[in-house]
């Protein structure tokens, strides 16, 4: 490190040519002694400013992730609308519930497995179970699949979105009509099934608790319809809930972020293309459960997902080099 400013050359005729005079090259030796003498304290004092700022850090870290507020017994007797119920996060939030002694409306496009997944809720001890199948590319569905559920249960307090459409992973995803089908399924439905239970919803000072993925906030390859469904999504979301901080009604809305769904149909649509691991489904919907329990902003599962989110906003444009480690880019490209 350079201190001060000194003269540049010496006054010509001095030994004949230009170049650092001799003052100039003791105050040059003077101020870099004094730096080499205010070196170590200067440096001690960035090492303690650093240690200082990742133990805050930490403790911030820690504090998130282990206030624990859950109180189970208040999910007890509390009504449940639950789409994309049938297999993976959906089933397993579905048996979590149903131990909790919540009564229940399940939905599903298969009926077949809907019917499995409602006998089973029933064996673990929920009150009150009902399915309706439906089929939510239709933009009928959810007008019929909310009536359904204020008809049987009397009113809601929580709204769990989860159900998915996913196209193949690869280059024919970005057409026109897979673009429109993913966007009625994993977009459209959510905004028609929020606008129909919100007044239901504000009755009960209940919960929406959204379901999402990593691809609505940091987007990668060959995803590109479904990655802009879950941005909208979380744009939906995020500004309804100022909306409703704004009006002072007091319904929660949870988004969770989870990683690759646990489910056949999801891993069989980026099979040979991501290398990514499916996350856990009874671990992944007992976190959603209880962020929505506790009226969380958000969740992350795995946790790491935070860290990911935040990193965006450091790294806006990954290298290809960590795009390809995820990635089958060959595999890909002739999907």
């Amino acid at each position: 490190m350079i201190v001060g400013r000194w003269p540049r050359w010496w006054p010509e005729g001095q030994g004949g040519r230009s170049g650092p005079g001799p003052q100039c090259y003791h105050q040059m030796k003077t101020h870099h002694t004094g730096v080499a003498v205010g070196q170590p304290a200067l440096l001690q004092a960035r090492r303690a400013m650093k240690v200082l700022l990742l133990t805050g850090l930490g403790a911030l870290l820690f504090a998130y992730y282990w206030d624990d507020s859950f109180d189970p017994a208040s999910l007890q007797g509390a009504r449940v609308l639950l789409t994309g119920a049938s297999a993976g996060v959906g089933e397993e939030l579905a048996y979590h519930y149903a131990r909790l002694g919540s009564h229940l409306v399940l939905t599903a496009h298969a009926e077949a497995l809907l019917q499995k997944v409602v006998g089973n809720c029933r064996k673990l001890g929920a009150p009150k179970v009902f399915y309706i199948a439906a089929d939510m590319a239709s933009p009928e569905a959810p007008e019929h699949v909310v009536q359904f559920a204020l008809d049987k249960l009397g009113g809601l307090d929580y709204l769990v979105l989860n159900h998915i459409g996913g196209a193949p992973a690869g280059m024919r995803a970005r057409s026109a009509q897979a673009t429109h089908w993913l966007m009625q399924v994993n977009f459209l439905s959510y905004v028609q099934l929020t606008s129909l239970a919100l007044p239901s919803l504000t009755d009960s000072k209940g919960s929406l608790v959204v379901v999402s993925t990593l691809l609505g906030h940091v987007p990668t390859s060959f995803s590109t319809p479904y990655s802009a469904a879950k941005f909208a999504l979380d744009g939906f979301f995020g500004s309804l809930r100022r909306e409703l901080d704004v009006q002072d009604v007091n319904v929660a809305i949870t988004m969770c972020v989870l990683g690759l769904r646990d489910r056949a149909s999801t891993a069989e649509g980026v099979r040979g293309v991501a290398r990514a691991k499916a996350s856990p489904g009874p671990k992944a919907a007992l976190a959603v459960i209880r962020g929505g329990a506790t009226r969380a902003t958000c969740v992350f599962y795995p946790w790491r997902f935070h860290l990911l989110c935040l990193l965006r906003g450091w790294l806006p444009h990954p290298r290809a080099w960590f795009i390809r480690q995820d990635l089958n880019i060959s595999a890909a490209v002739a999907a």
